[in-house]
């Protein structure tokens, strides 16, 4: 049996670290957003008895240490369901080491799918359970749309979608690691936390405008993107109603109202990076395509 989803990528429209719990990870105050930047993720089942996975992106592992094969891993560990064989096969568009969830995205297809082939039944919530044992960010991936993810990511709480909005994403070259990200934080002094209340408030209520002037990232405290400060400049200055870091970096978002302005801004970052991206926002993190 077969089954094909996409899997989007995610931004960041608020990120604070609330502090370092006892267990080494650490409280989070996430707004997150899909957007209609999508990985295809393909599983199969064979008579391996193994985890395979391929993809046509070079730069990502294909073994144990891809987010994808520690899902299936996790799946199987949860559901005590034998592994007679599957293969896993990624087309990647989200770029990896990008601060947009990419590889968080591949592993909550990956659930997903095998939820479909073995018709496990399982819910929402046993799902975004068995995604946290492979990463923070995979039970929104499997939920998607706007949303507020609290703690290490496992507490979701709905919020409505956001207006029809144009996003411009700007990945430069070189990536960043998240371990190092959350290190810089535990040694960091004169941390200035955001304004969640207020930001919480204007995405309860479905406001655009003032979700994008309390749109902040905690990261751009810690991290040092040397393309940030003129993508962002850029973005502003083509009337981008906010522009931001998405999660531990280094990819810088704007949002606009306007298609037109968008289409400027992308034009215009070109001189600075490569990887360019117009996006929209979606209501779900996963869509089934077979």
């Amino acid at each position: 049996m077969k089954v094909i989803y996409d899997a989007a990528a995610k931004i960041n429209l608020m990120l604070d670290i609330l502090a370092r719990l006892d267990n080494g990870y650490h409280s989070l105050f996430m707004l997150m957003q899909s957007v209609d930047l999508y990985d295809t993720v393909t599983v199969e089942t064979d008579s391996s008895g193994a985890i395979s996975i391929t993809s046509d992106e070079e730069g990502i592992p294909c073994d144990k240490r891809n987010i994808a094969y520690k899902a299936a891993e996790a799946f199987f560990n949860y559901t005590g369901i034998k592994n007679k064989g599957i293969k896993i096969h990624i087309e990647k568009r989200i770029p990896f080491e990008a601060g947009m969830a990419g590889g968080s995205a591949d592993g909550a297809a990956v659930i997903a799918a095998l939820n479909d082939i073995y018709e496990t039944s399982l819910s929402q919530q046993e799902l975004c359970k068995i995604g946290l044992k492979v990463g923070a960010d995979v039970p929104f991936c499997l939920t998607g749309g706007t949303c507020l993810a609290q703690n290490v990511g496992e507490i979701l709480s709905p919020l409505p979608p956001l207006d029809d909005c144009y996003i411009v994403l700007a990945k430069p070259e070189r990536g960043v690691s998240t371990k190092e990200a959350f290190a810089a934080f535990d040694t960091a002094t004169n941390i200035r936390h955001l304004d969640t209340c207020a930001m919480l408030y204007a995405a309860s209520q479905g406001d655009l405008n003032e979700i994008c002037k309390r749109t902040k990232n905690v990261f751009e405290q810690l991290i040092e993107v040397p393309e940030r400060v003129p993508i962002k400049s850029t973005l502003n200055r083509h009337g981008a109603l906010a522009a931001c870091m998405s999660g531990s970096g280094p990819t810088v978002y704007g949002i606009f109202d306007d298609e037109s302005k968008a289409q400027s801004a992308a034009s215009a970052l070109k001189s600075i990076v490569k990887n360019i991206y117009i996006t929209k926002p979606v209501k779900s993190g996963l869509v089934r395509k077979n």
